[in-house]
């Protein structure tokens, strides 16, 4: 058990790197489904993984955000990048590593990872079928 003075340490390391809720629509938001269905399937430490890449790459355009449920349970973990005035681009069965190249080549480079997104899963679902 955590003493409860390392809990507000980790507390308030956690509150400077995620923001709960932003405002500014002049920003990147990058959100991640943490309901139930997005903890269960490994959203937390996507989470923190976005959070740490966008204060390490010093991305002061972009916010890093939770929510409750996108309704996407069968894809989670899901990301969601909501960049001004674009369409929003929805990542789905995220994995660390591939929330690391979305800080990349998304964020950084403005490239979408295509082969990771809603579209990209269920039109390679379709085909199979």
């Amino acid at each position: 058990m955590k003493s409860l003075d390392e809990l507000r340490e980790i507390r308030e390391r956690m509150q400077s790197q995620v923001s709960l809720r932003s405002e500014d629509h002049t920003q990147t938001r990058v959100v991640v489904g943490m309901a139930t269905c997005g903890i269960a399937s490994g959203a937390r430490p996507i989470l923190a993984a976005l959070a740490e890449a966008v204060q390490e790459k010093k991305l002061d355009n972009v916010t890093v955000t939770q929510t409750g449920c996108i309704g996407l349970c069968q894809y989670e973990p899901v990301v969601e990048v909501i960049e001004p005035n674009k369409e929003k681009v929805t990542y789905v069965n995220m994995t660390v590593e591939k929330a690391l190249e979305v800080v990349d080549l998304h964020l950084i480079k403005k490239e979408p990872v295509i082969k990771y997104t809603i579209g990209a899963v269920t039109d390679s679902a379709a085909r199979r079928k």
